[in-house]
């Protein structure tokens, strides 16, 4: 019995052990079976497609971000371009103000030929005298036709120097600013011809050059709107230098002449700044 009963028991196991694999590969079998349903529900729910949409969205977003800097940036640049034509008509505005004093004096020139007839003591004689201004009147004429430069010529020549010095060609710019000054004397834009090339020295840091050509601001164009821009960057010029006096001396002055404008104020900040500084 003992051995009818270890057989029994014998083959129990020895069965149990062959079923063992069997479930065990039917329980990887439905394991496997249950990742590929669900790789077929994702891609039944198109979650790869909605990976891609996305990416396409991103990209978009993307292209239209660069579209909107773009727009900025040609905002930004017709934004400068519109502030340095309005620097360039204030400029020119103040020339032509500067210039309608300077000008008043013409229509004296072309009447002055007509005093010579009346010095004549008899009326009855200027009949006879009336002949001889003629060949005067056509001499004063030709002159007065050469000594005033063409105003077109002048102010094409004013406006090319000044847009060197706009795109930073400062070395050339004052060049033309010098021929400029040379060609047309005492011309419609001369004070500002002057100050901007000390203005281009200036920037240079040609100091020594800078501060000659301000100081002719002041010396030959005294009633010019130059001048409270010339004598600021003197004082700007003189701290460079370390002359605190100096510094002090011409932003006092320009604060005492010229108390309402902007240099005035800058003027007063500089003095500040050097009190700071103890100097």
């Amino acid at each position: 019995m003992r051995l009818i009963i270890k057989r029994v028991l014998l083959c129990i196991l020895m069965g149990l052990f062959s079923v063992g694999p069997a479930f065990a590969a039917n329980g990887a079998k439905l394991t496997m079976e249950q990742r590929l349903q669900r790789i077929e529900r994702i891609l039944q729910n198109q979650s790869l497609a909605d990976l891609v949409l996305q990416v396409q969205q991103l990209r978009q977003e993307v292209r239209q971000l660069r579209g909107d800097l773009e727009e900025q940036k040609y905002n930004m640049d017709g934004m400068s371009r519109r502030q340095r034509d309005l620097y360039v008509d204030i400029d020119q505005r103040l020339s032509r103000i500067q210039s309608g004093g300077a000008m008043s004096p013409t229509p004296q020139s072309v009447t002055t030929p007509v005093t010579p007839p009346s010095a004549s003591g008899a009326v009855g004689q200027t009949a006879a005298v009336s002949p001889e201004p003629p060949p005067e009147a056509p001499a004063n004429a030709a002159i007065g036709s050469v000594t005033p430069p063409d105003p077109k010529k002048e102010s094409e020549a004013y406006q090319a120097a000044f847009n060197l010095l706009k795109q930073g060609r400062y070395g050339e710019s004052i060049t033309a600013f010098s021929s400029f000054l040379r060609d047309y004397p005492g011309g419609e834009y001369e004070d500002n011809a002057q100050y901007w090339l000390a203005e281009a020295s200036y920037v240079n840091r040609d100091f020594d050059t800078a501060l000659g050509e301000f100081t002719k601001i002041m010396e030959n164009y005294p009633d010019s709107p130059k001048v409270p821009g010339a004598m600021l960057k003197i004082g700007y010029i003189q701290y460079e230098k370390k002359n605190w006096t100096g510094t002090r001396n011409i932003l006092k002055q320009l604060m005492d002449n010229f108390p309402a404008t902007t240099e005035s104020r800058l003027a007063q900040k500089r003095l500040q700044r050097l009190t700071k500084e103890g100097h």
